[in-house]
This record gives structure tokens, sequence and C-alpha cells, in this order.
């Protein structure tokens, strides 16, 4: 996917703050831009949003568990998705490390 970015010169501080983050993490001012919306869209979200949003269970999926938990369950929303087969390990790892990522 190619997307393409307009500013004006009052911005191009912010392009320039790119290119260092970039620079110094040694990484591609793509993956920075990636990361920055990334952070911005997941924070303050649970697990069970993450996975919604990546697209690896259904919000319905999220509500059967959570269901589960508050009728006793005692154990992560991660393991009752993995049990019930809706999720793979992959998918929840990917949520863990955004999570991680951005509470940091």
């Amino acid at each position: 996917m190619q997307v393409t970015l307009y500013f004006s010169e009052e911005d191009a501080y912010l392009i320039r703050l790119l290119d260092e983050k970039a620079r110094r993490e040694r990484r591609s001012r793509s993956s920075v831009v990636l990361s920055i919306l990334e952070e911005y869209f997941e924070k303050d979200k649970k697990l069970g949003e993450i996975l919604v949003d990546l697209r690896a269970v259904k919000p319905e999926h999220v509500e059967e568990a959570l269901k589960l938990q508050r009728n006793g369950v005692a154990k992560r929303i991660g393991e009752i998705l993995l049990e019930k087969g809706v999720v793979d390990t992959e998918a929840i790892e990917r949520a863990l490390e955004i999570q991680g990522r951005v509470r940091g």
C-alpha cells in the first residue's frame, strides 16, 4: 500500500522530527509513521479490542469471553479465546506486543 502525505511549510518541522526519529531508530520513515498511528489508535484499548481491530476475532467472541470472566472463570481473555479456538497464538502475541508497546 502506498500513502502520500501532503504538508505545508508550517508542518515541515514534523517531517524533520519524523526523519530524525527514523534515523535514530534505524527504521524507515514508513515504519515510524505506522508505529505512531498504531500507538494513537490503540492507546488505552484492552486486549480484546485490539484483537477485534486486528480482525483476529469477532466482537461477539470477545463478549462471550468477557461474560465467562464475569461468571467466575478465572482466566485471561486470551486464554479463553485460545481454548475456544476462535483465535490463534500468533494473533494473541501480536496484540500483546501492540498493547505492551503502547503502554510501554
